[in-house]
Protein backbone atom coordinates (compact mmCIF):
# COMPACT_ATOMS: atom_id res chain seq x y z
CA UNK A 1 0.00 0.00 0.00
CA UNK A 2 0.70 3.78 -0.74
CA UNK A 3 0.37 5.62 1.93
CA UNK A 4 -1.55 8.57 1.50
CA UNK A 5 -0.18 12.28 1.07
CA UNK A 6 3.09 10.41 -0.97
CA UNK A 7 3.25 10.31 -4.25
CA UNK A 8 4.28 6.63 -6.07
CA UNK A 9 7.47 7.16 -7.83
CA UNK A 10 7.01 7.00 -11.72
CA UNK A 11 9.66 5.37 -14.01
CA UNK A 12 11.16 7.43 -16.24
CA UNK A 13 9.77 4.80 -19.27
CA UNK A 14 6.45 5.81 -18.09
CA UNK A 15 5.60 7.91 -21.06
CA UNK A 16 3.55 8.33 -23.65
CA UNK A 17 -0.03 7.49 -24.75
CA UNK A 18 -0.48 3.97 -23.41
CA UNK A 19 2.27 2.94 -21.20
CA UNK A 20 2.64 -0.87 -19.06
CA UNK A 21 2.25 -1.03 -16.12
CA UNK A 22 5.87 -2.66 -15.46
CA UNK A 23 7.59 0.19 -16.99
CA UNK A 24 5.34 2.85 -14.92
CA UNK A 25 5.90 0.82 -11.61
CA UNK A 26 9.49 -1.27 -11.45
CA UNK A 27 9.87 -1.03 -8.49
CA UNK A 28 6.78 -2.60 -7.10
CA UNK A 29 7.09 -6.34 -5.90
CA UNK A 30 6.39 -9.24 -8.35
CA UNK A 31 3.01 -9.90 -6.83
CA UNK A 32 1.69 -6.85 -9.25
CA UNK A 33 2.36 -8.04 -12.27
CA UNK A 34 0.92 -10.80 -14.37
CA UNK A 35 2.23 -13.87 -13.74
CA UNK A 36 5.22 -14.31 -16.01
CA UNK A 37 5.62 -17.99 -15.92
CA UNK A 38 2.31 -18.29 -17.88
CA UNK A 39 4.02 -16.38 -20.86
CA UNK A 40 5.25 -18.32 -23.56
CA UNK A 41 9.01 -18.19 -23.93
CA UNK A 42 10.87 -17.00 -27.74
CA UNK A 43 14.12 -18.36 -27.25
CA UNK A 44 15.40 -21.59 -25.92
CA UNK A 45 19.16 -20.61 -25.18
CA UNK A 46 21.98 -23.92 -26.62
CA UNK A 47 24.92 -24.53 -24.36
CA UNK A 48 28.75 -25.01 -24.85
CA UNK A 49 30.80 -26.48 -22.61
CA UNK A 50 30.19 -25.53 -18.91
CA UNK A 51 33.41 -24.18 -17.55
CA UNK A 52 35.27 -23.62 -20.59
CA UNK A 53 33.32 -20.54 -22.23
CA UNK A 54 36.60 -18.53 -21.98
CA UNK A 55 37.93 -21.04 -24.43
CA UNK A 56 35.10 -21.43 -26.67
CA UNK A 57 37.14 -19.27 -29.41
CA UNK A 58 40.05 -22.01 -29.02
CA UNK A 59 37.43 -25.13 -28.99
CA UNK A 60 36.04 -23.52 -32.31
CA UNK A 61 39.38 -24.29 -34.20
CA UNK A 62 39.12 -28.12 -34.46
CA UNK A 63 35.35 -28.05 -34.53
CA UNK A 64 35.31 -26.23 -38.22
CA UNK A 65 38.71 -28.45 -39.13
CA UNK A 66 36.44 -31.36 -38.29
CA UNK A 67 33.41 -30.43 -39.98
CA UNK A 68 35.60 -29.39 -42.62
CA UNK A 69 37.56 -32.62 -43.40
CA UNK A 70 33.75 -34.78 -43.28
CA UNK A 71 32.49 -32.26 -45.57
CA UNK A 72 35.21 -32.71 -47.89
CA UNK A 73 35.38 -36.65 -47.19
CA UNK A 74 31.89 -37.50 -47.71
CA UNK A 75 31.90 -35.22 -50.80
CA UNK A 76 34.85 -36.86 -52.04
CA UNK A 77 32.99 -40.07 -51.94
CA UNK A 78 30.16 -39.01 -53.85
CA UNK A 79 32.29 -37.67 -56.40
CA UNK A 80 34.53 -40.38 -56.95
CA UNK A 81 31.18 -42.98 -57.08
CA UNK A 82 29.49 -40.42 -59.56
CA UNK A 83 33.23 -40.24 -61.69
CA UNK A 84 34.35 -43.45 -61.70
CA UNK A 85 32.66 -46.45 -63.57
CA UNK A 86 34.20 -49.44 -61.63
CA UNK A 87 32.46 -48.21 -58.39
CA UNK A 88 28.91 -48.31 -59.95
CA UNK A 89 28.28 -51.54 -58.03
CA UNK A 90 25.12 -51.73 -55.42
CA UNK A 91 27.89 -52.11 -52.28
CA UNK A 92 29.16 -48.28 -53.57
CA UNK A 93 25.74 -46.98 -54.15
CA UNK A 94 24.92 -47.74 -50.65
CA UNK A 95 28.35 -45.93 -49.18
CA UNK A 96 26.91 -43.09 -51.59
CA UNK A 97 23.67 -43.18 -49.60
CA UNK A 98 25.74 -42.70 -46.14
CA UNK A 99 28.08 -40.24 -47.46
CA UNK A 100 24.84 -38.22 -47.93
CA UNK A 101 23.32 -38.86 -44.70
CA UNK A 102 26.71 -38.01 -43.01
CA UNK A 103 26.47 -34.93 -44.59
CA UNK A 104 22.88 -33.96 -44.06
CA UNK A 105 23.93 -34.74 -39.91
CA UNK A 106 27.46 -32.28 -40.90
CA UNK A 107 24.77 -29.69 -42.37
CA UNK A 108 22.44 -29.78 -39.77
CA UNK A 109 24.42 -29.20 -36.95
CA UNK A 110 26.90 -26.80 -38.10
CA UNK A 111 25.35 -23.77 -37.69
CA UNK A 112 24.29 -23.76 -33.97
CA UNK A 113 27.73 -25.50 -33.25
CA UNK A 114 29.35 -22.44 -35.00
CA UNK A 115 27.51 -19.69 -33.65
CA UNK A 116 28.21 -20.62 -29.81
CA UNK A 117 31.89 -21.92 -30.24
CA UNK A 118 32.93 -18.89 -32.56
CA UNK A 119 30.15 -16.04 -32.36
CA UNK A 120 29.06 -16.86 -28.00
CA UNK A 121 25.39 -16.69 -29.75
CA UNK A 122 23.48 -19.56 -28.22
CA UNK A 123 20.16 -18.31 -28.67
CA UNK A 124 17.54 -20.07 -31.28
CA UNK A 125 14.29 -19.37 -31.89
CA UNK A 126 11.46 -22.46 -30.85
CA UNK A 127 10.78 -22.85 -35.03
CA UNK A 128 14.59 -22.79 -35.91
CA UNK A 129 14.75 -25.42 -33.69
CA UNK A 130 12.19 -27.74 -34.00
CA UNK A 131 13.50 -27.78 -37.96
CA UNK A 132 16.91 -28.49 -36.12
CA UNK A 133 15.66 -31.12 -34.63
CA UNK A 134 13.66 -32.68 -37.60
CA UNK A 135 17.04 -32.95 -39.54
CA UNK A 136 19.13 -34.24 -37.18
CA UNK A 137 16.92 -37.13 -36.07
CA UNK A 138 16.14 -37.54 -39.68
CA UNK A 139 19.55 -37.98 -41.13
CA UNK A 140 20.33 -40.55 -38.10
CA UNK A 141 17.13 -42.77 -38.78
CA UNK A 142 18.79 -42.49 -42.47
CA UNK A 143 21.94 -43.39 -41.23
CA UNK A 144 20.94 -46.27 -39.06
CA UNK A 145 18.40 -47.50 -42.35
CA UNK A 146 21.40 -47.50 -44.41
CA UNK A 147 24.09 -49.23 -42.10
CA UNK A 148 20.84 -51.99 -42.23
CA UNK A 149 20.84 -51.83 -45.82
CA UNK A 150 24.75 -52.34 -46.61
CA UNK A 151 24.22 -55.51 -43.67
CA UNK A 152 22.04 -57.10 -46.03
CA UNK A 153 24.31 -56.05 -48.91
CA UNK A 154 27.54 -58.11 -47.44
CA UNK A 155 24.97 -60.95 -46.57
CA UNK A 156 23.85 -61.19 -50.10
CA UNK A 157 27.38 -60.49 -51.21
CA UNK A 158 28.89 -63.65 -49.08
CA UNK A 159 26.20 -66.11 -48.61
CA UNK A 160 24.58 -65.94 -52.46
CA UNK A 161 27.58 -64.75 -54.43
CA UNK A 162 26.71 -65.41 -57.98
CA UNK A 163 23.44 -64.19 -58.13
CA UNK A 164 24.51 -60.85 -56.38
CA UNK A 165 24.37 -58.58 -59.14
CA UNK A 166 21.18 -59.94 -60.33
CA UNK A 167 19.63 -59.23 -56.83
CA UNK A 168 20.62 -56.29 -56.59
CA UNK A 169 20.26 -54.46 -60.08
CA UNK A 170 20.54 -50.54 -60.18
CA UNK A 171 16.49 -50.06 -60.06
CA UNK A 172 16.13 -52.51 -57.21
CA UNK A 173 18.99 -50.40 -55.32
CA UNK A 174 17.50 -46.81 -56.12
CA UNK A 175 13.91 -47.99 -55.25
CA UNK A 176 15.63 -49.39 -51.99
CA UNK A 177 17.19 -46.09 -51.14
CA UNK A 178 13.98 -44.22 -52.18
CA UNK A 179 11.54 -46.42 -49.57
CA UNK A 180 13.97 -46.45 -46.54
CA UNK A 181 14.83 -42.38 -47.06
CA UNK A 182 11.06 -42.10 -47.19
CA UNK A 183 10.69 -44.33 -44.20
CA UNK A 184 12.96 -42.06 -42.34
CA UNK A 185 11.43 -38.63 -43.30
CA UNK A 186 8.57 -40.45 -42.40
CA UNK A 187 9.01 -41.34 -39.23
CA UNK A 188 10.63 -38.42 -37.70
CA UNK A 189 7.80 -35.91 -39.53
CA UNK A 190 5.81 -35.84 -36.41
CA UNK A 191 8.96 -34.66 -34.01
CA UNK A 192 7.97 -30.62 -35.14
CA UNK A 193 4.49 -30.76 -35.01
CA UNK A 194 4.08 -32.81 -32.06
CA UNK A 195 6.64 -30.11 -30.04
CA UNK A 196 4.91 -27.22 -31.60
CA UNK A 197 2.07 -27.90 -30.08
CA UNK A 198 3.44 -27.86 -26.20
CA UNK A 199 4.01 -24.63 -24.16
CA UNK A 200 7.41 -23.30 -23.00
CA UNK A 201 7.15 -20.62 -20.34
CA UNK A 202 9.28 -21.46 -17.81
CA UNK A 203 12.68 -23.56 -18.52
CA UNK A 204 14.87 -22.48 -21.48
CA UNK A 205 18.02 -23.66 -21.53
CA UNK A 206 19.09 -26.80 -23.74
CA UNK A 207 21.20 -29.40 -22.59
CA UNK A 208 23.87 -29.75 -26.06
CA UNK A 209 24.85 -27.70 -28.78
CA UNK A 210 22.04 -28.49 -31.23
CA UNK A 211 18.61 -29.21 -30.56
CA UNK A 212 17.14 -32.63 -30.13
CA UNK A 213 13.19 -34.46 -29.63
CA UNK A 214 14.20 -35.51 -26.21
CA UNK A 215 16.06 -32.32 -24.73
CA UNK A 216 13.22 -29.75 -25.88
CA UNK A 217 10.34 -31.37 -24.93
CA UNK A 218 11.58 -31.66 -21.24
CA UNK A 219 11.20 -27.72 -21.26
CA UNK A 220 7.50 -27.60 -22.01
CA UNK A 221 5.26 -26.48 -19.05
CA UNK A 222 2.20 -28.75 -20.62
CA UNK A 223 1.69 -32.32 -20.99
CA UNK A 224 4.31 -34.25 -23.03
CA UNK A 225 3.26 -37.53 -22.91
CA UNK A 226 2.34 -37.75 -26.63
CA UNK A 227 5.88 -36.77 -26.99
CA UNK A 228 7.50 -39.05 -25.13
CA UNK A 229 5.68 -42.27 -26.12
CA UNK A 230 6.48 -41.31 -29.66
CA UNK A 231 9.97 -40.70 -28.68
CA UNK A 232 10.01 -44.10 -27.22
CA UNK A 233 8.85 -45.70 -30.44
CA UNK A 234 11.68 -43.92 -32.83
CA UNK A 235 14.24 -45.33 -30.42
CA UNK A 236 12.73 -48.93 -30.67
CA UNK A 237 12.89 -48.67 -34.49
CA UNK A 238 16.57 -47.71 -33.87
CA UNK A 239 17.07 -51.23 -31.96
CA UNK A 240 15.45 -52.89 -34.54
CA UNK A 241 17.58 -51.68 -36.80
CA UNK A 242 20.70 -52.81 -35.25
CA UNK A 243 18.76 -56.20 -33.86
CA UNK A 244 18.61 -56.85 -37.99
CA UNK A 245 22.18 -55.81 -38.52
CA UNK A 246 22.90 -58.22 -35.57
CA UNK A 247 20.95 -61.08 -37.48
CA UNK A 248 23.06 -60.05 -40.69
CA UNK A 249 26.14 -61.09 -39.40
CA UNK A 250 25.38 -64.05 -37.45
CA UNK A 251 24.52 -65.48 -40.90
CA UNK A 252 27.19 -64.55 -42.47
CA UNK A 253 29.36 -65.45 -39.63
CA UNK A 254 27.60 -69.20 -40.18
CA UNK A 255 28.48 -69.28 -43.98
CA UNK A 256 31.90 -67.93 -43.59
CA UNK A 257 32.50 -70.91 -40.90
CA UNK A 258 31.10 -73.39 -43.88
CA UNK A 259 34.50 -72.69 -45.98
CA UNK A 260 36.78 -74.85 -45.58
CA UNK A 261 39.89 -72.48 -46.18
CA UNK A 262 40.89 -70.44 -43.25
CA UNK A 263 42.68 -67.71 -45.86
CA UNK A 264 39.55 -67.64 -47.63
CA UNK A 265 37.43 -67.25 -44.51
CA UNK A 266 39.60 -63.73 -43.72
CA UNK A 267 39.50 -62.73 -47.45
CA UNK A 268 35.77 -62.98 -47.35
CA UNK A 269 35.83 -61.26 -43.41
CA UNK A 270 38.01 -58.60 -44.45
CA UNK A 271 35.03 -57.27 -47.03
CA UNK A 272 32.77 -56.51 -43.83
CA UNK A 273 35.46 -54.52 -42.16
CA UNK A 274 34.16 -51.37 -43.08
CA UNK A 275 30.76 -51.71 -42.49
CA UNK A 276 31.60 -52.94 -38.87
CA UNK A 277 33.39 -49.78 -38.42
CA UNK A 278 30.63 -47.77 -39.39
CA UNK A 279 28.10 -49.59 -37.37
CA UNK A 280 30.16 -49.09 -34.04
CA UNK A 281 31.24 -45.84 -35.44
CA UNK A 282 27.52 -44.84 -35.15
CA UNK A 283 26.34 -46.75 -32.52
CA UNK A 284 28.50 -47.11 -29.75
CA UNK A 285 28.25 -43.05 -29.10
CA UNK A 286 24.12 -43.49 -29.16
CA UNK A 287 24.58 -46.08 -26.77
CA UNK A 288 27.41 -44.69 -24.14
CA UNK A 289 24.88 -41.51 -24.16
CA UNK A 290 21.60 -43.87 -23.14
CA UNK A 291 23.93 -45.71 -20.62
CA UNK A 292 25.43 -42.33 -18.87
CA UNK A 293 21.69 -40.77 -18.86
CA UNK A 294 20.18 -43.99 -17.69
CA UNK A 295 22.72 -44.98 -14.47
CA UNK A 296 25.37 -41.82 -14.46
CA UNK A 297 22.36 -39.50 -13.80
CA UNK A 298 24.88 -37.54 -11.11
CA UNK A 299 28.32 -37.48 -13.70
CA UNK A 300 29.35 -34.36 -14.96
CA UNK A 301 27.67 -32.50 -17.72
CA UNK A 302 30.63 -32.05 -19.62
CA UNK A 303 30.53 -35.85 -20.23
CA UNK A 304 27.06 -36.07 -21.26
CA UNK A 305 28.05 -33.20 -23.47
CA UNK A 306 30.92 -34.17 -24.91
CA UNK A 307 29.52 -37.87 -26.21
CA UNK A 308 26.83 -35.90 -27.71
CA UNK A 309 29.48 -33.88 -29.52
CA UNK A 310 31.36 -37.37 -30.54
CA UNK A 311 27.62 -38.88 -32.05
CA UNK A 312 27.74 -35.79 -34.45
CA UNK A 313 31.15 -34.98 -35.18
CA UNK A 314 32.62 -38.67 -35.40
CA UNK A 315 30.84 -40.63 -37.41
CA UNK A 316 31.10 -37.91 -40.55
CA UNK A 317 33.93 -37.64 -39.93
CA UNK A 318 35.21 -41.46 -39.68
CA UNK A 319 33.04 -43.34 -42.28
CA UNK A 320 34.82 -41.72 -44.97
CA UNK A 321 38.32 -42.19 -43.66
CA UNK A 322 37.36 -45.73 -42.86
CA UNK A 323 36.36 -46.87 -46.64
CA UNK A 324 38.85 -44.85 -48.13
CA UNK A 325 41.81 -47.08 -45.97
CA UNK A 326 39.80 -50.56 -45.81
CA UNK A 327 38.01 -50.65 -49.41
CA UNK A 328 41.13 -51.18 -52.11
CA UNK A 329 38.87 -49.61 -54.99
CA UNK A 330 37.90 -46.96 -53.19
CA UNK A 331 41.80 -46.45 -52.20
CA UNK A 332 43.01 -46.84 -55.71
CA UNK A 333 40.26 -44.30 -57.43
CA UNK A 334 41.75 -41.87 -54.91
CA UNK A 335 45.22 -42.19 -55.62
CA UNK A 336 44.79 -42.65 -59.74
CA UNK A 337 43.07 -39.36 -59.20
CA UNK A 338 45.89 -37.41 -57.20
CA UNK A 339 48.62 -39.20 -59.47
CA UNK A 340 46.63 -37.69 -62.20
CA UNK A 341 46.56 -34.31 -61.13
CA UNK A 342 50.57 -33.82 -60.07
CA UNK A 343 51.46 -35.94 -63.94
Amino acid sequence: MVESGTEPVYSQHCKGPLPSFSSCFPHLPGMFIFNRSEIEISTFFLIGIPGMEHAHVWISIPICLIYLIAILGNCAILFFIKTEPSLHEPMYYFLSMLAVSDLGLSLSSLPTMLRIFLFNAPGISPDACFAQEFFIHGFSAMESSVLLIMSFDRFIAICNPLRYTSILTRARVTKIGLAFSFKSVLLILPFPFTLKHLRYCKKTLLSHSYCLHQDVMKLACSDNKVNVIYGLFVAVTGILDLGFIFMSYMMILKAVLNIASQKQRLKVLNTCVSHICAVLIFYVPIFSLAVIYRFAKHSSPVIRILMADVFLLVPPLMNPIVYCVKSKQIRNTVLGKLCQKHS
